[in-house]
């Protein structure tokens, strides 16, 4: 990928999303672990887990990026992304993390929760990337301010603006697809530019509505058996 060139921010303007629509758990964990800490120390608890989870998640990127260079991760790895998509628009998860009292203790559980949350950051990010780790470094360091200042300014922008879920599990879609035609196994069959972006239409269209149909169905399952009750 050349340096700066469309390609290379139109990749970088994916991370950016990916990682503003897949931070939000992250920031919401690292408040809830620093919220029993006096004030004077919630401050630098969230700094230095924050900096201690991104540094993992780095490794982890860098690591993701060169392992998908291995014959048929591409295509694991976008069959994978597929489902955090989907269950991106699905799941509204609930978070049951523990309080910390003490410094060391709330900056260890940041850096745990975050290292096992952020594996689809991570499978996100690299299949973005293309190969590219300035792209990762870019899209980690964005991914900063957004864990530790922007959480509950984007929780509420996404309360009043629902549709940021539904692109941002567009994006994670089509970068889905992307890993998958690039997959020297069955590269082949997508030499034809009508079936290649047939196909990544395809998959992006399925994931956004059926994950939007089963959301409405669990949603009224939720609302009957509170009626019941």
């Amino acid at each position: 990928m050349e340096l700066f060139s469309g390609e290379f921010f139109s990749a970088l303007l994916a991370i950016i999303v990916i990682d503003l629509v897949l931070a939000g758990d992250n920031a919401i964990v690292i408040g809830l672990a620093a919220r029993n800490l006096p004030k004077e120390q919630q401050k630098k608890a969230i700094i230095w887990g924050t900096a201690g989870a991104i540094i993992l998640r780095i490794i982890a990127t860098l690591a993701v990026v060169w392992l998908l260079d291995l014959p048929g991760l591409h295509l694991i790895g976008g069959i994978l992304l597929v489902w955090i998509a989907y269950k991106l628009l699905v799941d509204d998860d609930e978070h049951d993390i523990k309080a910390e009292g003490s410094f060391s203790a709330a900056v260890r559980t940041i850096i745990i929760a975050d290292a096992l949350m952020g594996l689809d950051n991570v499978l996100a990010v690299a299949g973005a990337a293309h190969g590219s780790f300035l792209l990762v470094v870019l899209g980690l360091i964005v991914s900063v301010p957004i864990m530790v200042w922007g959480s509950t300014l984007f929780i509420k922008l996404i309360d009043r603006f629902p549709i940021i879920v539904t692109i941002g599990a567009a994006i994670l879609a089509w970068t889905a697809t992307k890993m998958i035609v690039e997959e020297p196994f069955i590269h082949e069959y997508f030499e034809n530019e009508w079936i290649k972006y047939g196909f990544e239409f395809l998959v992006v269209a399925a994931v956004i509505f059926i994950g939007i149909k089963m959301k409405k169905t669990k949603a009224q399952s939720i609302k009957e058996e509170q009626e019941a009750s």
